[in-house]
């Protein structure tokens, strides 16, 4: 059975690359947030072959200002222009995919669809699967993908971002923020990563983990809006604004909308700069408070 898009099955995914006349190309984005190079290594180690890989630092983000986010975004340009060397092409299918949890996948599909791709879908289970399934793996750095000619085009409807003004005016305006990190961290109980602990007033915490099932993907799709609905308490889909630690969980949690069938032409937005931003900016109020 095929998958429904945004996803596609590890068997799908061979299928088609061992017999289509225009195979699809495959990005591994696998990474570990305390040993960065960590992904690339496994990467070497064993991948869909074909695959490129590319690094959630180098890649996905760019060098951040002392006030901004540990994952700031690169410009669409410079964005566009690294998937294109990675082989991305607008005519072709792309498939990501990261360990298996997809939360650095869900941020290069979510890059690839504001930029403009019109096909990119995300390995179900990621290489996990791939590699239960006992489907070929290749090892070492494989020689870089032709370049592709990909660039960046206007966003489709529902791609949109907020900065951290436009995300506390909207708060104020009855809109609903959603954090995605776990609620220990949501709750200022502990924060690992970043300076400060707590979350954005009036946040509400829908932590993405909440969502997963046991072999990392996502909740049967009944369930996953029920989570969701829950989360957003009468507030429509489109308005929610989703941040979470550095911009990449978010991503995380506007795939799982999209999955879920809540997202719509007008959102959910992502809040790219999120906590690690939001708490490093000295004038920004902080919230703490009893795990929800």
């Amino acid at each position: 059975m095929t998958t429904p898009a945004p996803w596609v099955s590890p068997a799908e995914l061979a299928n088609h690359l061992a017999g289509s006349d225009a195979p699809w190309c495959v990005l591994d984005t696998r990474f570990d947030l305390l040993d960065p190079s960590l992904g690339e290594r496994s990467f070497a180690a064993g991948h869909v072959p074909g695959a490129q890989y590319l690094h959630l630092d180098h890649d996905l983000a760019r060098e951040r200002t002392a006030n901004e986010g540990r994952h700031p975004l690169p410009t669409r340009e410079v964005a566009a222009a690294r998937f294109a060397a990675a082989g991305v092409d607008p005519r072709q299918t792309v498939v990501v995919m990261d360990a298996g949890n997809t939360l650095f996948a869900a941020r290069a599909w979510w890059m690839l669809r504001e930029l403009g791709h019109p096909s990119v879908r995300v390995l179900a289970g990621g290489y996990a699967t791939w590699q239960t399934a006992g489907l070929p793996i290749a090892a070492g750095i494989p020689i870089r993908a032709a370049p592709g000619s990909f660039v960046a085009v206007e966003a489709p409807a529902g791609f949109g971002t907020v900065d951290a003004d436009l995300l506390w005016g909207e708060l104020q305006r009855g809109a609903c923020a959603l954090d995605a990190r776990a609620a220990d961290r949501y709750a200022g109980l502990n924060e690992p990563i970043d300076p400060v602990a707590g979350h954005i007033p009036g946040a509400r915490n829908l932590p993405y983990g909440s969502l997963l099932q046991a072999d990392g993907t996502l909740l049967p799709t009944p369930l996953l809006r029920e989570k969701i609905a829950a989360a957003l308490a009468g507030t429509l889909p489109a308005d929610a604004l989703l941040y979470c630690g550095s911009g990449v969980t978010a991503c995380a949690l506007h795939l799982a909308f999209t999955t879920a069938n809540l997202a719509g032409a007008n959102g959910p937005r992502v809040y790219p700069g999120s906590w690690s931003e939001w708490c490093r900016q000295s004038e920004r109020p902080v919230a703490t408070g009893p795990i929800p």
